[in-house]
């Protein structure tokens, strides 16, 4: 018996059992040694493949890290998720991926690893829990397959060493997914809500985003669960209170904790986290709603059209500019980031590179494995799963595609767990089905995995070609490997089972190899930045810039460097006599700058307090002039800083964001600062003494 014919579980006898008897879960036989054997060379191959040189990514984002830093240092930060220790303003998302980091920080002290690993950890558990989803359906080789198409996917390999919320939500949202396919069989409402209590948390990473997965874990309980309607309603009515519960705690503690003894919630408008569900990281975002034209929205970026092929490029979440490459082939259309909101949005640009090789492959297993479950009954086990991860991939899908906002290809992560479980499901179901007795099941069967595999090599050489002197030999091998595995997929002769087999195993390998180079070539740069990048190139490191107009993405080897950035704070150096001053003020925060991103990295190198005038990207209202003057008179704030000649690459005035629209109180309080006090250069900053 071959590894694909390999089957531990038994979901179609568990599907037509009688509701009315209580179906059994899915029974499964005891792992072999074999099947142990190779869980572990999954995930120990995930972690190594994590792991492996992550602290080359330093600080990774500063204005997480500067959070982390600051959480390691105070309970009161580390429960907010506040920029600095003293406690002047948060990030701006919710802060459960800063409670992990923080939490690590307090125990084994800051620093680029206790900030990184526990982000590859996760990464290493969502693959063990779509592993668990697919075997569950399927056995033990779908489980594989989906987990390593998981693991290998370049926007995991990448977001899972990083330490942006991504990672802790779509762990959380892995875990909803699978604590619903855990209640299906029974109909539980013990597992219901417990998805429910996960969906919450995932709320509690990354707001609205983490519920993205909500429509499908309903509808699919709805018409699965193997119980009445009314208990169907019941349980879900239950789950939904776990969820609000989970992450409604933490919206009632930022109502009820006194606003003037906590830190501002960043990116509100009325330091109320209701507000920040709603606008900035809400429907605002979805509608593009967070900022003047040209402006990059709330993020304070410059104009995201783009400045032609090779221009300079649009860094929009962190406000800076990058100085794009040499154009490559990466173009998306030249709107934000490289890609204009559209139904191809997830096939082009950086997010092509980032989500879609396996794409096309998992849409196709989709479609294929709801014709094969057709006729079973309503509670039939596989199709309810494969609806699950279609509907998660669809409604996630399109709303990425058509984001008028802020829109960073990393966000594509969350789609990252059904494509792979459409990948390994689908490639075992079809497998099967080509030996049906039914002759239109087999032909489904046959043609199917052809199709699967031939859609994903042919895929993975297009994206490929867009890097055409990085590794050119890969994808003309990924294409034949593919066409040939797919012509022999095809051939009825099924008597010979031993070529079958390797047809499939070629074809597998691929569909895999291709995203595996990506993900495997990610391990060798560093990554920092507000937005990094899987595409290879020939700069040792991975910046937050981005090109622009036709050109977009300038990420190839003949592209040159992918957006080192230019007047900003955050890839400054701070000088030594500038650290050293900070170190020796005694004030509350030892420096006072506009934007967290400026504060942040200014803290990870002088490990002292700073200020973020206008929180995230020095637009949000606070402090007001009279409050920053109150902490100047009592002596609260050591220095005020200015980065450059006081001019920022977008224009801004001293103390104005780094290349996005400046808010009314910086403008205030910078003209109150530099008409009042005197500047002097350090290095390459103006430094203004407050004391």
């Amino acid at each position: 018996m071959s590894l694909l014919d390999a089957q531990p579980v038994s979901p179609d006898s568990a599907s037509t059992a009688s509701p009315a008897a209580g179906p059994p879960a899915a029974a499964s036989t005891k792992p072999t040694v074999r099947d142990r054997i190779l869980l572990a060379v999954l995930l120990v191959g995930t972690a190594v493949l994590y792991l492996v040189n992550i602290t080359a990514n330093g600080n990774a984002n500063t204005f997480y890290a500067g959070a982390a830093w600051a959480g390691s240092r105070n309970w009161e930060a580390l429960l907010f998720g506040s920029v600095d220790p003293s406690n002047f303003i948060t990030v701006d998302k919710p802060p459960l991926s800063q409670w992990v980091m923080g939490v690590s920080g307090q125990i084994f002290g800051y620093s680029s690893a206790s900030m990184l690993i526990p982000q590859a950890l996760m990464g290493v558990a969502s693959v063990a829990l779509v592993y668990a989803m697919a075997t569950r359906v399927s056995g033990r080789t779908a489980g594989l397959i989906a987990g390593a198409a998981l693991a290998l996917t370049p926007v995991a390999a990448m977001m899972f060493r990083y330490n942006n919320p991504d990672a802790a939500m779509v762990l959380l949202m892995t875990a909803a997914a699978y604590c619903t396919v855990r209640a299906l069989p029974r109909a539980s409402m013990k597992w219901l809500i417990s998805a429910g209590v996960a969906l919450g948390f995932a709320f509690l990473a990354k707001m609205l985003e983490g519920l993205m997965i909500l429509p499908a874990l309903g509808l699919v309980y709805l018409v699965a669960a193997p119980t009445t309607w009314g208990r169907r309603f019941g349980h879900l009515l239950a789950a939904a209170g776990a969820m609000v519960v989970s992450a409604g705690w933490f919206v009632l503690l930022t109502i009820l904790w006194p606003a003037s003894s906590r830190p501002y919630l960043a990116g509100s408008t009325d330091n109320s986290f209701m507000n920040l569900v709603l606008g900035y990281n809400g429907l605002a975002r979805i509608e593009g709603r967070e900022g003047g034209a040209g402006m990059g929205g709330q993020h304070g970026g410059v104009g995201a059209g783009g400045m032609g092929a090779g221009g300079m490029g649009a860094m929009t979440q962190h406000g800076a500019t990058g100085a794009g490459g040499g154009g490559g082939r990466f173009g998306g259309g030249g709107g934000m980031f490289g890609s204009s909101p559209g139904i191809t949005r997830l096939f082009t640009g950086e997010f092509g590179a980032e989500i879609s090789f396996l794409l096309p492959s998992a849409l196709i297993a989709f479609v294929l494995l709801l014709v094969l479950r057709g006729r079973r009954p309503r509670t039939d086990l596989v199709r309810a799963t494969t609806l699950l991860f279609g509907i998660w991939l669809i409604v996630d899908g399109l709303v990425l595609s058509f984001m008028n906002g802020t829109t960073h290809p990393y966000y594509s992560l969350a789609i990252a767990p059904p494509i792979a479980g459409l990948i390994g499901v689908g490639a075992v179901r079809l497998w099967r089905a080509r030996e049906d007795t039914d002759a239109v099941r087999a032909g489904i069967g046959r043609y199917g995995l052809a199709a699967m595999v031939l859609a994903g090599g042919i895929w993975g050489f297009v994206i490929l070609d867009h890097a055409p002197s990085w590794q050119p030999w890969l994808r003309w091998l990924v294409l034949v490997a593919a066409i040939a595995s797919a012509i022999a997929l095809m051939i009825p002769a099924w008597s010979r089972r031993r070529i079958a087999v390797i047809a499939a195993g070629v074809g597998l390998a691929a569909l895999i190899s291709a995203p595996a180079a990506y993900a495997i070539n990610g391990d060798t740069v560093a990554h920092t930045g507000g937005g990094p990048s899987v595409l290879p190139t020939s700069s040792s490191t991975h910046t937050g810039g981005w090109g622009g107009g036709s050109g977009g993405r300038a990420g190839s080897a003949a592209g040159g460097q992918s957006g080192t950035r230019m007047g900003g704070f955050e890839n400054q150096a701070t000088p030594a006599q500038l650290t050293a001053m900070l170190q020796g003020s005694g004030a509350r925060w030892a420096a006072a700058v506009t934007s967290a991103n400026a504060a942040s990295g200014i803290e990870l190198a002088a490990k002292v307090p700073v200020m973020a005038i206008g929180g995230f990207s020095g637009s949000d209202p606070t402090p007001t002039l009279a409050q920053f003057q109150h902490y100047v008179a009592d002596k609260q704030i050591g220095y005020y800083l200015v980065a450059g000649t006081g001019t920022s690459a977008g224009g801004a005035t001293p103390g104005g964001p780094m290349g996005g629209r400046r808010s009314s109180v910086g403008t205030a309080i910078s003209e109150w600062v530099t008409s009042t006090y005197h500047g002097v250069r350090v290095g390459n900053y103006t430094v203004y003494d407050l004391s």
